[in-house]
């Protein structure tokens, strides 16, 4: 028994555990499957964790009897079904409430449209809908991340917090000067900063008890009204919020 804590086993209150370099590195080699374009060698994905073929084997080997990875008949490794289900218990409220409203955005508007999150240093794609019957659509992927000081969601999440209350929360990121104005139009806009070309409407979404997120569509088109697209985001984000209160 630890006589500073009191329990068997558990240790002393504000000692810092160290992190499991075996669960950070499967963790890493899900992240770097995540974001390949395509399957990967196991070579290639040895060289992307830095370590030993034996030890990148015996990583793979855990994850694939999880599910969380899959080999194609050449041997390539990619994400595995498993990740869906873990993925379907992130913010299911948000999901289930965002779900039909990406839906009407998508297809009304004939853009991609997503919810973001705020995840520390970064927003991550949480869901997307694509348009359908629209080949020129882009796609925006969900795991894909961008730091949060750039680009429209990231913008509409400072705005639901003032200046003040962002620096004492926004881990050293600036508060962009932009989420004043999106306070008062209730969506924020960004061109050329995520992807070069690419533009980005954005409208804040409080969760109870929770992060704030955006609802946010990409597009590449010049001559959208972005008013128009700002509302309409601005609308299907305060329905979202109804039904999460």
């Amino acid at each position: 028994m630890n006589p500073r804590s009191g329990v068997k086993g558990q240790p002393e209150t504000g000692t810092q555990v160290p992190p499991s370099q075996t669960l950070s590195r499967g963790i890493r080699a899900l992240e770097i499957l995540a974001a390949a374009d395509r399957p990967l060698t196991i070579g290639e994905l040895t060289e992307a964790l830095g370590v030993h073929r034996s030890v990148a084997y015996r990583i793979l080997r855990t994850l694939e009897d999880h599910s969380l990875l899959v080999r194609d008949d050449s041997g390539r490794v990619q994400p595995g079904p498993g990740l869906s289900v873990l993925a379907s218990g992130v913010s299911r409220n948000l999901q289930t409430a965002a779900l039909p409203e990406l839906t009407q955005l998508a297809n009304s508007l004939h853009m991609t449209a997503f919810i973001a999150v705020w995840d520390h240093q970064e927003c991550v794609t949480l869901v997307t809908v694509e348009p359908r019957h629209t080949g020129a659509a882009l796609a925006q992927h969900p795991g894909s991340r961008h730091p949060v000081s750039t680009g429209a969601p990231g913008i509409a999440i400072q705005s639901t917090m003032t200046e003040e209350r962002w620096q004492q929360v926004g881990a050293g990121n600036p508060y962009r000067p932009e989420a004043h104005e999106a306070r008062r139009a209730g969506y924020a806009t960004s061109h050329d900063e995520v992807v070069a070309g690419l533009s980005s409407i954005a409208a804040p979404i409080k969760v109870p008890g929770g992060r704030p997120a955006a609802i946010a569509v990409v597009y590449i088109r010049l001559d959208q009204d972005a008013d128009a697209v700002g509302k309409a985001l601005a609308a299907s984000a305060a329905r979202i919020e109804s039904q999460l209160a």
